[in-house]
């Protein structure tokens, strides 16, 4: 790895640095205020962009340029152009102006619209979001863009979180300067989001059609260790996981993506990368690189990168936990409690915001992570529950609680850690301990989310959070604003205590993970929403519509279109895997079992012709089981045929009632016809099994 690191961070992305020194002093102050205030673009601006950008470009090897997007795939997309442009002398030039920077025009009917767009209707555009830096790869320029219909429809994940970052932008400034902060003018999210993922390797991921059609095994016998020993969590990194952690670390600074932390996970072969926080737009920009490039790097070291969120039975999943705070332009950090959270009023405010938004939509963010994948996972022993919760620790509980009770709160005392040797230093001890059950806690000066899974885009629960808090903000201001002069203390101490009353039953501190929290949950009367199709039911909720079209997220017929794309991504999602599973049992474990049955029954039958009074119990028995299974698993083939069937017929007249055939119907018969498969794997010798089973798969790099 280059040892100069700051002259390659950053050296592939047109950043302020590049326009500083390309752009004319005017053009460059113009665009910066665009950035910074979210102000029109005028066309000149942009003719002069394009040619300094174009020119960057071309001198780092750039041929052609692209308008990358995010359309409802959960991928991103791009088509490529050339920069030549040919001349009267037959000819050509390196031209790029300012219209193409400015916009693009895909094909809108050929991504998922949910019904928006007819195939008959097919022009969409892509419009340049100048707030994400753009940036070389593959010898291409990559413009990032949103992606709207012809008729101005967000037809991607980029429009609505810009929209929801704008909305609570606007509430927050209106409540600090409410509370005084006539300096502040914008405020911004800002997000880190960790991502885990597995490493295989790709000569035995080759072998396996689940891997390769579903990113998960749909079969597979454990390994006699998984990670019952938890010797891998934080383990040394072997040579090959090592040399590919340095190569992706490199291909992400130079795309300015701040990657920061890199470890070992739990699970055998799971791994985890955690960046640098940015602003929520940019942060969702890179994190989509992020997964992007972790693929493409493994594919150089003879590995394949999974970003499921269960890869593998019996073992943790993965996920990714999304850190959000907010940051004014003055660089206050919202959710810092200073050292007297009891009297920081600007923090209390906000605080009682996040947590009065996490009860009135929990079940928004809860579909913001939803997906066939991530279902697999929540609940989990490794995974916070489907219940939304919020862990607050015993500082800022105890805070809430003072006030709630109108008594005082003595300044929380600092704690000096004194480990025991005289040799280890001391240091000071957190004011609260670490959550790993709570979906959604406090750590600090941010809160984790902890229920998105790995593949998921960090877009869609980042434009929740902004929207809820927009809207709680929103509501404190209302009854604020009419405070008496000089009694603003009072009137917030006021909301703060009618807040907590009525969203306390939204805070637990405890142990996520047992019934009891269930039971307590539902008393309570917070959602559990186990399974995608029942959480996005709640998404067209009068409450949900209200909210996100009242702050201009989405107007009513794009949540209705997204409802139909989250719902079809989930029934094709299952029917790949159903199918996946006939093709797999039909082709490579059944003839596996016919093959080793055959030969134990020939091996006993020799046995018995040269050794009669020998025995052959055993060899009966074994065949007697793996016939058994092979009738099981031949007659599950038919029942997944005939429950294929039942849901192409039900998508024809409601995508909710297929999902729920889906969730009620395949995934059980799924589930019983693996734990047969996964039982009669442990009886027979991996060298009549055609694919590698998960002792290769997980202790192989």
């Amino acid at each position: 790895m280059s040892k100069d690191i700051p002259a390659l961070y950053g050296s592939l992305v047109f950043n302020d640095k590049v326009m500083r020194n390309k752009l004319p002093k005017d053009m460059y102050k113009a665009l910066k205020k665009t950035i910074q205030n979210g102000t029109h673009l005028e066309l000149d601006v942009a003719n002069s962009v394009a040619v300094a950008m174009k020119e960057w470009a071309v001198e780092n090897g750039a041929t052609h340029y692209t308008h990358w997007f995010q359309p409802m795939t959960g991928f991103t997309a791009e088509k490529h152009d050339s920069f030549i442009s040919p001349t009267d002398g037959g000819e050509v030039i390196m031209d790029f102006s300012g219209k193409e920077l400015v916009k693009g025009e895909p094909d809108a009917s050929s991504f998922p619209s949910g019904g928006l767009r007819a195939t008959f209707e097919a022009r969409g555009y892509t419009a340049w979001d100048p707030t994400s830096p753009a940036f070389i790869k593959d010898n291409t320029l990559y413009i990032p863009t949103a992606f709207c219909s012809y008729s101005g429809e967000a037809l991607d994940k980029k429009t609505p979180l810009l929209r929801s970052m704008e909305a609570l932008s606007k509430e927050a400034v209106k409540m600090l300067k409410l509370l005084g902060r006539d300096d502040v003018t914008t405020v911004n999210t800002t997000v880190g989001p960790e991502q885990e993922y597995f490493l295989v390797d790709k000569e035995l991921y080759n072998k396996r059609r689940d891997l390769i059609f579903c990113g998960r095994t749909l079969i597979g016998a454990p390994a006699p260790k998984g990670q019952e020993m938890e010797d891998h969590y934080f383990g040394a990194l072997k040579p090959r996981v090592s040399a590919y952690m340095h190569d992706l670390d490199e291909e992400l600074w130079k795309l300015s993506i701040p990657a920061k932390t890199k470890h070992n996970e739990v699970a055998p072969a799971q791994h985890e990368l955690a960046p640098i926080f940015e602003t929520a737009n940019v942060a969702v920009d890179h994190n989509q690189l992020t997964m992007e490039l972790m693929k493409k790097t493994a594919e150089k070291h003879g590995l394949v990168c999974l970003l499921h969120e269960k890869p593998f039975e019996g073992i943790n999943g993965s996920g990714k936990h999304n850190n959000w705070s907010l940051t004014t332009n003055t660089g206050d950090n919202l959710l810092n409690p200073g050292k007297t959270p009891a009297e920081n009023i600007q923090f209390l405010v906000f605080l009682m915001a996040v947590i009065k938004a996490v009860d009135d939509y929990a079940d928004l963010m809860r579909i913001s992570v939803a997906g066939a994948g991530n279902d697999h996972r929540l609940g989990g022993n490794e995974a916070p529950p489907a219940i939304v919760s919020i862990f607050l620790g015993d500082e800022l509980t105890e805070v809430l609680k003072s006030i709630e009770e109108d008594r005082y709160f003595g300044k929380h005392e600092t704690i000096q850690m004194d480990i025991g040797a005289h040799v280890l230093p001391h240091f000071t001890k957190d004011n609260t301990d670490r959550n790993r059950t709570s979906p959604f806690a406090f750590t600090g000066n941010k809160f984790e989310f902890r229920m998105l899974g790995s593949s998921t885009s960090v877009s869609n629960p980042n434009m929740v959070l902004n929207a809820a808090v927009a809207e709680s903000l929103a509501q404190f201001y209302e009854e604020l604003k009419e405070a008496e002069p000089g009694r603003m203390e009072e009137a917030v101490h006021e909301l703060i205590k009618r807040a907590i009353r009525k969203h306390k039953k939204v805070l637990f501190n405890g142990n996520g993970y047992t019934e009891e929290w269930v039971e307590e949950a539902k008393r309570r009367g917070l959602y559990n929403l186990a399974s995608t199709p029942e959480a996005l039911k709640e998404f067209i909720s009068d409450k949900n519509v209200k909210l996100l079209t009242e702050h201009h997220i989405f107007t009513k017929e794009e949540i209705f279109s997204r409802y139909e794309i989250l719902l079809e991504n989930y029934v094709k999602t299952i029917e790949i895997e159903a199918k996946t599973l006939h093709e797999m049992l039909a082709k490579d474990f059944l003839p596996a079992v016919s093959a080793y049955a055959g030969d134990v029954a020939k091996n006993a039958a020799s046995k018995k012709a040269f050794l009669p009074s020998v025995s052959t119990a055993s060899e009966e028995t074994l065949v007697c089981s793996l016939s058994d299974a092979y009738e099981v698993l031949s007659s599950g083939l038919d029942s997944i045929t005939e429950v294929l069937a039942q849901i192409r017929e039900k998508t024809e007249t409601s995508m909710q009632d297929a999902a729920n055939t889906c969730l009620n119907e395949m995934l059980p018969l799924m589930d019983t016809l693996r734990k047969t498969a996964d039982e009669a794997e442990t009886k027979i010798p991996e060298g009549y099994l055609p694919y590698p089973t998960y002792d290769q798969l997980l202790f192989s790099v």
